[in-house]
């Protein structure tokens, strides 16, 4: 049996439920060896908490990808997400190019800013280097935040489909094959995905909780890596990503002391049931 050989990279917030502790266990948990590098390693994540600690792995990261170039180790699909600066996009567009099987799927979660506003750290240098990033992408999987940023469109707050559809267009010429925009929402009780791909866009609605979690994001990107490479269709690999985070965040608003992520681990059975 030829099975499926995931790597993912981002940083690895030891406590929190997001980046690496949430990429593995979930691609893992769909049937797929997943392999990972981390681009830096925390105590804990930055949202919320009163104090972390950060190691930057930049510098270990071209030494693991020359090892596994020796090794003749390559991957037929490469995740990224929260990304720390400009020089670990260069790496990882490199290792694009090294260890990629024939074939190789890379999707791009270009983890950079939310709510109209970039995360701290970043600035529009970065943005540049991250448009280039997706535009060697497969998927990208943006906010409409991060979608406005890299695009120079206008961020909107309130928008309507016409300029939704402005956002996922403009994507889509910067070069990668298909566009998932994450969040899009045209009325306060529901949101949604919107599926960019071969010029056809298909959108998928489902119903808005009133309270955001942290690691949500990582959730669904890595559902959707799972999904995707089960061979699903990527609206359905979207459907799909939506549905889980949904039941996650569901799983958790009840505990006010889970505040940090989601509960992700025990609704692990209905993802896997949805891939069968």
């Amino acid at each position: 049996m030829n099975e499926k050989r995931v790597l993912t990279i981002q940083d690895i917030s030891c406590v929190g439920q997001c980046s690496l502790t949430v990429a593995l266990p979930i691609i893992s948990a769909c049937g797929l060896e997943t392999a990972i590098l981390p681009s830096a390693v925390l105590s804990n994540h930055t949202g919320g908490f009163k104090s972390w600690t950060f190691r930057d792995l930049t510098d270990d990261m071209p030494g693991i990808e020359q090892k596994w170039i020796d090794e003749g180790i390559a991957f037929d699909a490469i995740y990224t997400g929260y990304l720390g600066s400009a020089r670990q996009i260069d790496i990882v567009k490199h290792i694009f190019g090294t260890c990629s099987k024939p074939g190789c799927l890379h999707i791009v979660d270009p983890a950079m800013a939310d709510n109209g506003k970039l995360y701290t750290g970043f600035d529009m240098a970065f943005v540049k280097e991250m448009a280039k990033l997706c535009a060697a992408a497969d998927y990208v999987l943006p906010n409409i935040t991060e979608a406005s940023l890299l695009t120079g469109l206008e961020y909107r707050e309130s928008y309507d489909e016409e300029y939704v559809t402005k956002v996922v267009e403009s994507m889509a010429a910067l070069g990668p094959k298909t566009v998932i925009l994450t969040g899009v929402s045209y009325e306060p009780s529901t949101t949604g995905v919107l599926v960019y791909e071969n010029g056809k866009q298909a959108y998928y609605q489902h119903h808005r909780l009133p309270k955001g979690s942290h690691g949500t994001g990582d959730v669904y990107a890595s559902a959707f890596t799972g999904a995707l490479m089960h061979g699903k269709s990527a609206y359905d690999a979207a459907r799909i990503a939506a549905d889980y985070t949904v039941k996650c965040i569901e799983n958790t608003v009840d505990d006010p002391d889970h505040w940090y992520g989601v509960k992700f681990e025990s609704v692990l059975p209905s993802l896997i049931r949805e891939l069968i």
